[in-house]
């Protein structure tokens, strides 16, 4: 796609781009922010300086050295996200898949907490203006709509989103710059110093971080999204955003100096970043909020369809369905996981009522995203051959900050903490059974030598005693190797109803670790008799194996390497080509099984997903009009030696 490349260049287009789609999680974070920090207590010089030093730092810290200056490094053929970074070094040690899917969930979890409360932020402005206007109806109306309209896709709404960045960040930079004039002072406030204090000398220092931390949340996609916009426009993006969010934080910290000694009204629901607006501009302020607000649940929303069919292709989710709503790359919609996030969405809403209350559950789940990403970005540097003193600075620099966080947020651990991490933890038990279901039943899977059936084959292909089963018979093989065969596929073959065939193929999908790879490999183990094509398809690409399959068919026809006439005189002479059937063998437990109590939950709990999923021919899109089911036993133990005497 050579404008999608032209998008990874530096240009106007790409950074706009960038600013729609990238920084609506962070961006909105000043709605928040400063009045978690505050909270209810008195405002002091302490709390102010402190509190805008810690943004500041976890901004610099956080966002821009570690993810704008080094993650973005790590891309896979262009790629980011956490899933990409672990297909770039899962070949370093099995045990990585387990941070890797931790940082997953949370991410997802993110994904339920982050529309209700920055959509809450936005409207709860309102109550300055209407005290006592209920907004938690107004909130879910607004949520329910985005997530409605997620099957018609996005791309005309999206073309919006640019724009509206732009003036959102650039409204936040003027209205801080605004107070900033009136009090310069305030700048001294980056000195790391007014941190360490207001850290050192507070007795609710924990609960403070817990709140700073949410001014970095959206830090991640800025990574997720790497594909979509490219390093250099990211990178160059960051500087303006930042310089917006920092001058409002200033701002804000302006507002609250000039009303030491008090609190918040938390009656009318005061906040510092609507405070700073001029009153005429008050609705219009509200409005660019509510739409930002939007912009960044719809990247969430986007980002966890993204998440969730990376986990399919990488074996760590069930198969579900994945609807292409348009043309444009990247955009898909997965229904369950929308319905899912919507009910979440709505929980929450339902749970809290509004954005204070949700602040404690918000921070927890993408504090242990961040620090698997730290945790795989570290395998990573090795990869790279970045020397070990500096892997270690940043393991322990970024260890350590991000530890700090995590304690901060489960200081709020029973105000709401308890929801993110319920959520992250089911999400991680499905990866988990599913994963290990997956290594359990290849454990068990037996492989026969093929090339000792290559002559039995050809003779049953030509024995006309044998009802025709079909033309062409096609299966789906997980043997990597082409020597080998499950003993099953066999089994199906030659012994459970003999299946004659003019031509067997036997079909292979190999998920790499870069991207968008689309290759196959042709291997004619018996001329015109027995055919395997091995498909070596990227983690993003969809498995539409039965239009691949039919290219491949063709491709191979229209080059003479094999002819798919059917063998029936009647049908033979008119060119007419011969009926293909796929036949998907579906492993079920046998009872005769001698399974550990942890393997046998493990597998109870796949089989219940693997209902809610989509079926195995579903999941590989073939027609289904062609497919016969096969149900075997997987026998996954000999159970205990029994020993039958005969009598006379």
């Amino acid at each position: 796609m050579a404008n999608h490349k032209d998008l990874h260049k530096l240009s106007a287009a790409g950074l706009l781009i960038s600013l729609g789609i990238i920084y609506g999680d962070i961006g909105t974070s000043p709605l928040y922010v400063f009045k978690a920090i505050i909270g209810e207590r008195l405002i002091t010089p302490d709390l102010i300086l402190g509190g805008l030093s810690c943004i500041f730092w976890t901004l610099t810290l956080q966002t821009t050295v570690k993810y704008v200056l080094i993650t973005l490094r790590a891309d896979n053929k262009g790629e980011g996200g956490i899933f990409s970074l672990f297909s770039l070094v899962r070949r370093r040690a099995r045990w990585l898949v387990i941070p890797a899917m931790i940082g997953g969930c949370a991410l997802l979890a993110d994904g339920i907490i982050t529309p209700p409360i920055t959509v809450s932020s936005a409207i709860e402005g309102l109550g300055t203006k209407y005290p006592g206007l209920p907004t938690v109806p107004i909130v879910v109306a607004i949520i329910t709509i985005l997530f409605v309209i997620q099957q018609f896709g996005t791309s005309l709404v999206g073309k919006a989103f640019g724009p509206i960045m732009f003036i959102w960040f650039t409204m936040m930079g003027v209205l801080g710059l605004g107070y900033v004039v009136e009090y310069p002072a305030i700048v001294k406030a980056v000195n790391p110093y007014y941190a360490w204090q207001l850290l050192t000398t507070s007795p609710d220092a924990f609960i403070i971080l817990g709140a700073v931390f949410l001014c970095t949340t959206g830090a991640e996609a800025l990574y997720s999204d790497l594909g979509h916009c490219g390093r250099e426009n990211i990178r160059v993006s960051w500087i303006y955003v930042k310089t917006c969010l920092v001058l409002n934080y200033l701002g804000q910290g302006v507002w609250l100096w000039q009303r030491q000694g008090t609190t918040l009204n938390t009656d009318i629901n005061e906040n510092p970043f609507y405070q700073i607006m001029p009153g005429w501009f008050l609705i219009f302020g509200i409005a660019i909020a509510t739409a930002a607000a939007i912009i960044a649940s719809q990247a969430l929303i986007s980002g966890s369809f993204t998440l969730i069919s990376e986990a399919v292709r990488l074996n760590l989710w069930p198969k579900v369905r994945i609807n292409y709503p348009t043309n444009q790359k990247g955009q898909l919609y997965v229904p369950s996981m929308n319905w899912l996030l919507l009910g979440g969405c709505i929980l929450v809403m339902l749970i809290f009522h509004e954005s204070a209350r949700m602040e404690a559950a918000y921070g927890l789940s993408i504090t242990v995203a961040m620090l698997m990403t730290t945790i795989l970005v570290a395998i990573f540097l090795r990869r790279m051959k970045i020397p070990l003193y500096l892997i270690g600075i940043f393991m322990t620099v970024y260890c350590v900050i991000e530890l700090t966080f995590l304690l901060g947020n489960m200081a709020k651990f029973t105000h709401g903490g308890w929801f993110s991490l319920l959520i992250g933890t089911f999400l991680f038990s499905v990866m988990w059974a599913w994963s290990n279901a997956r290594k359990i039943k290849n454990r068990y899977v037996k492989f026969v030598e093929i090339e000792d059936y290559y002559e039995i084959i050809s003779e049953l292909s030509e024995d006309q005693t044998v009802p025709k089963y079909s033309s062409q018979l096609v299966y789906l093989t997980s043997a990597n190797f082409k020597s080998e065969i499950e003993s099953k596929i066999m089994y199906s073959i030659l012994q459970k109803q003999p299946k004659r065939a003019d031509l067997y193929w036997l079909v292979h999908v190999d998920v790499t670790d870069e991207p968008y790879t689309l290759e196959y490999k042709v291997d004619f183990l018996v001329p015109e008799k027995l055919i395997r094509i091995d498909f070596r398809l990227g983690f993003r690409v969809e498995q539409r194996i039965n239009i691949l399959f039919r290219m491949v068919v063709e491709e191979l026809v229209r080059k003479g390497e094999v002819d798919i006439t059917s063998k029936y005189p009647s049908l033979n002479k008119h060119k007419i080509v011969g009926d293909f059937k796929f036949v998907v063998l579906e492993k079920v437990l046998s009872r005769s099984n001698k399974l550990q109590f942890m393997e046998r939950f493990i597998m109870a709990y796949y089989f219940v997903l693997k209902k809610l999923g989509l079926s195995e021919e579903r999941g590989f899109g073939l027609d289904l009009s062609f497919v016969t089911v096969e149900k075997v036993p997987l026998i996954v133990s000999t159970g205990d030696e029994i020993t039958l005497k005969r009598i006379k």
